[in-house]
């Protein structure tokens, strides 16, 4: 199903199942060697915690949601908030923790991105340089395993020649097959050549409400960030009435890059290698009682 997708999308596209790679290994040194064992996803919070306008008390814990979701110990990746309580300012979070079990202790391997005060370019910094919580703020979209080996769907994608992004591709793709049967995902993927749109949100909540997705993209930071950029996604291919975000992709880099992924820039050379497995389970967290629908890509 996903090939066929792609195909669509991209010059070249191969999928697979292969035994996943040791993720404790280069480029990823995540605190987990897999993305197998009870996978699940969770939606936490939402953007109408952040706008209009931000709500900073909500503030969460990824050893409390391992719990939450039934998989104490949880090895967890995806895209979210910082906690700003926390950082004292506003950040993206690109979540990479072995939540704390019974017989260890958490093993938190996240990076932020933020905006550097010094140059206004995007800071990207590993978070257990400076804190030792596994908290967050406001939003996240987490794919939970228990961070073990096994067979997992490898995915590769060459030279863009459509206009969907590599997640958006994927998970339309699933909606358009699977139609009113939701089917999550998530992972990781290595942009290995080319160069990505990203996003880092400003340090500073903004103090007028942001009513539009034009106010939005006015607020947020874009940046041209270059390969190799390591991304986490999570997937849903539809909502199923619990006002998901339906797909939210955040990404790091060894050389100081990373942040919230839109859209490689570079569709001509552009090379993409993920490793992704289905979700058994769906978890919403917190779900805002006064939605809306902007900010949401």
């Amino acid at each position: 199903v996903l090939q066929k997708g792609l195909k669509e999308n991209f010059a070249d596209a191969q999928v697979s199942v292969v035994d996943c790679p040791d993720l404790t290994q280069e480029p990823f040194n995540f605190p987990a060697k897999g993305i197998c064992g009870k996978p699940r996803i969770a939606d936490v919070g939402g953007v109408p915690y952040l706008i209009p306008v931000v709500q900073k008390e909500k503030v969460y814990d990824l050893n409390t949601v391992a719990k939450d979701i039934e998989l104490p110990g949880a090895f967890i990746l995806g895209a979210g908030a910082a906690s700003s309580k926390i950082l004292g300012v506003n950040a993206e979070l690109i979540p990479i923790v072995q939540t704390k079990s019974e017989k260890k202790p958490a093993v938190n391997g996240s990076y932020i991105a933020q905006i550097n005060p010094a140059d206004k370019g995007c800071l990207l910094e590993k978070y257990s340089s400076k804190y030792t919580d596994c908290e967050f703020g406001l939003l996240a979209n987490l794919y939970a395993s228990e961070g073990q080996p096994g067979k997992v769907i490898e995915v590769k994608a060459n030279g863009r020649t459509g206009e969907l992004n590599f997640v958006s591709c994927l998970r339309q793709t699933l909606e358009k097959h699977y139609g009113e049967k939701p089917v999550g995902m998530g992972g990781t993927f290595i942009i290995q050549k080319g160069k990505a749109k990203i996003h880092v949100m400003p340090p500073e909540f903004s103090a007028c409400p942001l009513n539009t997705d034009e106010d939005v993209n006015n607020w947020l930071k874009f940046f041209e960030m270059k390969a190799p950029l390591i991304c986490q996604p999570v997937i849903v291919s539809r909502d199923p009435g619990f006002d998901l975000r339906v797909e939210h992709t955040h990404c790091f880099s060894h050389h100081g890059e990373g942040g919230h992924y839109h859209q490689d820039t570079s569709p001509d050379s552009v090379q993409y290698l993920g490793y992704l497995l289905p979700a058994e389970l769906l978890f919403r967290i917190d779900r805002p009682q006064e939605t809306h629908l902007v900010g949401r890509d």
